[in-house]
């Protein structure tokens, strides 16, 4: 039974920081890629950010690029999100994500590739 377990959202004020976290289990985490989506109220799910398989390789959506940071600890079962600078229309539940059937992170830039969600964190940003 695959798990994917997010963690550390809240509210801050813009300009603050948060740092997210998945912690999978159930399948070899090591094995494939992961990735950040987000939903804000009213619209549809994106794609935030990904990696690949052994970290080597990232991915971001142009809206995050210079404030968002993607990690991953593959001995801890563990993806990061590390948000800085944040702004209001960062707003969303925010969702992790695997594709086990690529070990590249770009597959995920498209929701389609997608085989397990996590159940969403919320995010707020206050202005």
């Amino acid at each position: 039974q695959v798990q994917l377990v997010e963690s550390g959202g809240g509210l801050v004020q813009a300009g603050g920081s948060l740092r997210l976290s998945c912690a999978a289990s159930g399948r070899t985490f090591s094995s494939f890629a992961m990735g950040w989506f987000r939903q804000a109220p009213g619209k549809e799910r994106e794609f935030v950010a990904a990696i690949n398989w052994n970290g080597g390789r990232t991915y971001y959506t142009d809206s995050v690029k210079g404030r968002t940071t993607i990690s991953r600890d593959n001995a801890k079962n563990t993806v990061y999100l590390q948000m800085n600078s944040l702004k209001p229309e960062d707003t969303a539940v925010y969702y992790c994500a695997a594709d086990f059937g690529s070990q590249s992170g770009r597959t995920l830039m498209n929701s389609d590739s997608v085989d397990y969600w996590g159940q969403g964190t919320q995010v707020t940003v206050s202005s």
